[in-house]
């Protein structure tokens, strides 16, 4: 039996709340776990797993009628209990109960608690206030990557390889050489780097130029990374027009997002990564959450052959050791939490009752 990787008793994205539409179920392995959702009474949300009681076809290839979700090989119609409520010519009291899952949409995602139904507590769901304040704007998407979960985790901690991954977008050569400070508070890790008196890389000119502001002139540049279990890294960033205070500066004279990172594991060597940035600038402005979608877009998909091929080799090469620099401070402080907070699931301890939230800065 393979060790265990991920925590289970917590809340994941598991979809866009898009992607569950209508009578059509989605089918999707969040952690293992192969779960069928879908809407039932009233377009509530509702996830079960994925497996037919009678021969085990898969629910998702279905369809949902009056609220149940209906077997597409012979009928069987799925309660979101995981009780069968009916099925054509057949007693079904006696039909074993498949397992259901805590389920919650909220903020435009539908997220799920894959471990021990019991312990989801809602309240536990991060508040994002971006999601619902009127003077944010939000525009993201989905990847799926094959790769560990973690190292996404650690992709998004250490931004050093902007660089080189996106030279001709968010990439620049002030980035290695700014000094990266880490610190842990609780059970979250905070990454910094500040680069003053630069000029814009092409994304951030763009973003400049979004905001009504002169995009070839100095900038200060910040990048503070926020990771928060089980998987979820918020990671303000930035540019102002240099002298203005920088992070501090104030609304006309920067361009500044919040970049939002959800990362889903699949199995142990893939990933549903919900990416996406917030702005509180020119909220109204559909054009330009549109192109910082597109550009975001492209940024990211330059990060999946990335990981893809280093999920391989570390495939390939198990007993090599990996190097830890001080630009690695981020991902290391955060699978040491990810693994304390495994070691106490294997050992039957609850989930906390509250956690810091995912934190927004108002810029």
């Amino acid at each position: 039996m393979s060790q265990q990787t991920y925590p289970k008793n917590t809340w994941y994205v598991a979809a866009m709340s898009e992607e569950v539409a209508g009578s059509k179920p989605l089918g999707r392995k969040i952690c293992g776990e192969s779960i069928a959702f879908y809407r039932s009474q009233e377009d509530q949300i509702a996830a079960v797993l994925d497996f037919c009681p009678h021969r085990g076809a898969a629910l998702s290839l279905g369809y949902v009628e009056e609220g149940l979700l209906v077997c597409g090989y012979h009928g069987l119609k799925m309660g979101a209990d995981g009780n069968t409520k009916a099925m054509p010519l057949q007693r079904v009291k006696g039909f074993p109960c498949m397992k259901s899952y805590a389920v919650e949409e909220r903020y435009g995602f539908i997220w799920v608690w894959p471990g021990d139904q019991s312990q989801a507590d809602k309240a536990l769901i991060p508040h994002l206030e971006w999601a619902i304040n009127p003077e944010w704007a939000y525009g993201g998407g989905l990847y799926h990557i094959n790769c560990d979960y973690r190292l996404m985790v650690d992709n998004l901690m250490d931004l050093t390889h902007e660089t080189y991954v996106h030279a001709s977008s968010i990439g620049q050569k002030e980035i290695d050489e700014s000094p990266v400070s880490t610190k842990v508070e609780g059970d979250q890790v905070l990454t910094s780097r500040y680069m003053e008196n630069i000029m814009a890389p092409p994304f951030w000119q763009a973003a400049l130029r979004g905001n009504g502001l002169a995009d070839d002139v100095p900038v200060d540049r910040w990048q503070i990374c926020r990771f928060t279990p089980p998987s979820h890294v918020m990671i303000d960033v930035g540019v102002a027009h240099a002298g203005n205070g920088g992070f501090d500066a104030p609304a006309d004279k920067k361009a500044s997002s919040t970049v939002v990172d959800f990362i889903t594991p699949e199995t142990e060597t893939s990933i549903w990564y919900f990416w996406g940035m917030a702005r509180n600038f020119k909220p109204e402005d559909q054009a330009l959450t549109d192109a910082i979608r597109e550009g975001q877009g492209k940024i990211f998909s330059e990060d999946l052959e990335v990981l893809e091929r280093q999920q391989d080799n570390l495939l390939a090469f198990p007993d090599y050791d990996l190097l830890k620099l001080d630009i690695d401070a981020g991902g290391v402080q955060s699978r040491r939490i990810i693994d304390r907070i495994i070691a106490k699931e294997q050992i039957g301890v609850s989930s906390p009752k509250a956690v810091a939230p995912l934190q927004t800065i108002s810029f």
